[in-house]
């Protein structure tokens, strides 16, 4: 049986912390599939193209990683393609609380979904892409915060 784990984000930008939580959860399942969703939440500094993109920059070339697009529900795109894991990274106590939610009610709606949860390593657990666009907006250098040769569209 394929262990497979999806990790869901809008992933704008995509940061180290992000390639972290995916690259550990590659070691733990057979295949990790990112998902870059459509958040109506949010309004994203780079289009659903950069993002994705940049998405297939990080992780084209790594076996057992595939990226993809998906609008709604994250827990129904799983469960309508047999996937059996969501992947979530916590970098505090705040995303914990929030994820935490987020879990059981994805396990409300499809029980048989387990959500996994890993912990961000020490160095990347102060990384928000929130704070990144925000020095991105003002002109800031961004590269420590994503992955290695990830170069930012202006």
């Amino acid at each position: 049986m394929t262990r497979i784990a999806f990790f869901p984000g809008s992933f704008d930008p995509i940061t180290q912390g992000h390639v972290d939580i995916i690259l550990r959860g590659k070691d733990l399942f057979d295949k990790v599939v990112v998902g870059l969703g459509r958040n109506t939440n949010k309004n994203g500094l780079y289009t659903m193209d950069q993002r994705l993109d940049l998405l297939r920059a990080t992780f084209g070339h790594i076996d057992g990683i595939e990226v993809i697009t998906y609008d709604g529900l994250t827990v129904n795109y799983c469960k309508d393609h047999n996937i059996p894991y969501i992947l979530r990274g916590l970098r505090n106590s705040s995303d914990l609380d929030y994820e935490r939610a987020i879990a059981e009610s994805n396990r409300s709606i499809h029980p048989e979904i387990e959500t996994i949860f890993l912990v961000s390593r020490p160095e990347y657990a102060h990384i928000q892409s929130t704070i990144v666009r925000e020095l991105i907006k003002n002109n800031s250098s961004v590269s420590q915060f994503l992955p290695y040769g990830v170069q930012l569209p202006l």
